[in-house]
């Protein structure tokens, strides 16, 4: 099973050249069964990436587009009577689908941005006073511009918490942007690629993770990371327990990935940045500047002892 995942991994890195930590930590997030956020400018991939995983893990693909004008109703559905049936019946959105890119999230209005939430979290849709289940399995991933940009909405805590990860694909080095320029065009080798797995061999490898083994001297090092980031001065709120989850779970699809039935502090440490920098907001500093979040991630895991 894992085998088939590294083929798709391979199988992307030859779309998204050059990034193969981030292609990593993606199929990591899939494999978690969480939502994935890629913050960046634009042009460096976000939209590639979540097209090409999306074929090679064999689900089904949705793509919108977020605008101010956007409504939930455009992405959740709307109900429309219908005279030949005497009532209304519901159109599902585009979001009754396998993996739905949400392209450029925060330029949405809050309102619509929060339309997700229920999806992301419940897996379920409701309308007119009906829930209405989603497929399996079901993903978000969204890019996100910077939040200088003009015409942006910063997503706000508790969208944030949803999303499992965030990465930034980052600008290609010299020998991949020549790739890039030398090889075929992105779009053409997306239509040519092959499905490397099915929808139901990812739903059982996810399941599988239930199986990897998580000893309780692993379960208090996340709990020391937890409680370390709830006293660290450095931050405004600390890491909730759903975050405390959503790291113990990213660190068993790693471990998966990797071969090993058992969870080892690396697995922790490989997903921490990825699963908690976008989750802590830091505090401005005396001198009035803050450090990234990442960076204080990085104190964050170094202050606490293995």
């Amino acid at each position: 099973m894992y085998t088939k995942l590294h083929a798709v991994a391979r199988q992307v890195s030859q779309v998204i050249v050059g990034k193969d930590p981030q292609l990593r930590l993606a199929l990591t997030c899939m494999l978690a069964g969480g939502h994935l956020l890629v913050e960046d400018v634009p042009g460096v991939g976000k939209t590639t990436l979540a097209h090409a995983l999306a074929i090679s893990l064999g689900l089904h693909f949705n793509r919108i587009q977020f605008t101010s004008d956007l409504l939930p109703a455009d992405v959740s559905g709307i109900s429309i009577y219908e005279r030949e049936k005497n009532g209304f019946v519901f159109h599902p959105g585009p979001i009754f689908t396998q993996v739905l890119l949400a392209d450029e999230i925060n330029r949405a209005t809050p309102k619509t941005q929060s339309g997700l939430l229920e999806a992301m979290e419940e897996r379920q849709v409701s309308a007119d006073g009906v829930t209405r289940p989603l497929p399996e399995p079901f993903f978000v991933i969204a890019t996100q511009n910077p939040l200088h940009q003009v015409g942006t909405f910063p997503l706000p805590e508790s969208q944030l918490d949803r999303f499992l990860m965030c990465l930034s694909l980052g600008y290609p080095d010299a020998a991949a942007e020549r790739a890039l320029l030398l090889g075929d065009d992105r779009r053409a080798m997306l239509k040519s690629l092959p499905p490397a797995m099915t929808s139901a061999e990812l739903l059982e490898a996810q399941r599988s993770l239930r199986r990897i083994h998580v000893s309780p001297a692993l379960a208090t090092y996340v709990q020391a990371l937890a409680q370390a980031s709830r006293q660290n001065g450095a931050f405004a709120e600390g890491l909730s327990p759903r975050a405390a989850l959503a790291l113990l779970q990213a660190a068993r699809a790693w471990a998966a990935l990797e071969g090993r039935d058992h969870v080892l502090p690396e697995d922790v440490q490989a997903v921490l940045v990825p699963v908690c920098a976008h989750r802590l907001r830091p505090l401005k500093a005396a001198h009035g500047v803050a450090l990234a979040s990442r960076d204080l991630v990085l104190q964050l895991q170094a202050s606490v002892p293995v």
